[in-house]
């Protein structure tokens, strides 16, 4: 797969990060009931769209960093070992900085 291929895969998928990052503020701005039982039930689902807001900021930090390999010219080319890494990898993956042997 072509570099502008896995490019265009981050682009889509930083698009559908970025809409659901902003649906969870949303829904964490929505204003929070009176009652003391909603209000406790409201607060454990803030804490885990609060838990996959932080994931979902480091997903996009993964493919930003992912796409500036691309401008660089290092893209698909290990962080550690600088051994290339696998189109299959790429292609589950695609903003890994890691071949296999690394990541583990």
């Amino acid at each position: 797969m072509a570099h502008e291929t896995y490019k265009a895969a981050l682009k889509a998928r930083l698009r559908e990060l970025d809409t659901r990052l902003h649906d969870i503020e949303d829904e964490l701005d929505a204003p929070s009931s009176k009652d003391w039982e909603d209000s406790a039930t409201e607060r454990e689902g803030d804490e885990v769209l609060e838990s996959l807001g932080v994931s979902g900021q480091q997903e996009i930090a993964r493919i930003r960093a992912a796409l500036g390999r691309i401008r660089d010219g290092s893209y698909g080319e290990c962080m550690k070992c600088a051994d290339d890494i696998s189109q299959e990898r790429l292609t589950l993956l695609p903003d890994t900085p890691f071949c296999k042997n690394c990541a583990t």
